[in-house]
Formats: structure tokens, C-alpha cells, sequence
């Protein structure tokens, strides 16, 4: 049977084991970043926005100066504050599924590749 190029059973083994281990790790990571609660703020802070590693909404918070202004100020920094979120967000899923990975280029969807 070695003629046909497959691996032998002790490779093929360790690799199940190597994808159970992976496996495990994910779904820990998985919990990890689903407990995370990463902050976004704009510029001036008058807003913040808080997100789970897994990019769900958690929370927002708005200064009472800034609700004295004009609404599209507000949505403004809003938006301002949800787009950091998202960066610190993203950014952090990202960093550790490279520590999952080993670093191997994924090329997952959605994490700025």
C-alpha cells in the first residue's frame, strides 16, 4: 500500500490528533472572544462603542455634552466611535487566531486579508 503515496498510520494519526487539539483551542477562543468586551471611542471620546471579539454589540455610551448637539454630529461620532470598535475588534480576533494557527495564512473572510 505504500506505493500509492498515502501517509503512514502513525502521520495519519498525529494529524487527527493535531485537528481534535485545533479544534478544542477554537471553540475556546471561541468563548474567549465572545467575552471580550473591546471599547471604540471617537476623537474627542464623547462617544464610545463596545463590542465582543466576536463583533457583536454590547453597549454604546454618550457624553450629555454631545447630545447638545446637532444630530449629525451625534451620528458622527457614533459612527466614528462603532468603526474603532470594529478595528480593535477585528484586530483582536485576528491576533489570536495567528496564535491559534501557528501563524498559517488562513486568508479568512471578513479580517481585512
Amino acid at each position: 500500500m505504500a506505493g500509492f503515496g498515502l501517509p503512514n498510520f502513525g502521520q495519519l494519526t498525529e494529524a487527527f490528533r493535531k485537528a481534535q487539539q485545533i479544534q478544542q483551542d477554537a471553540q475556546k477562543l471561541q468563548e474567549e472572544l465572545d467575552a471580550m468586551e473591546l471599547q471604540g471611542s471617537d476623537p474627542e471620546g464623547r462617544a464610545s462603542v463596545w463590542l465582543s471579539g466576536n463583533q457583536q454589540p454590547l453597549r454604546v455610551e454618550l457624553s450629555p455634552e454631545l447630545l447638545t448637539e446637532p444630530v449629525e454630529t451625534v451620528e458622527a461620532a457614533v459612527l466614528a466611535a462603532l468603526c474603532k470598535a470594529y478595528e480593535v475588534s477585528t484586530g483582536t480576533m485576528r491576533e489570536r487566531m495567528e496564535t491559534l494557527t501557528g501563524g498559517l495564512d488562513l486568508n479568512l473572510p471578513g479580517l481585512g486579508n
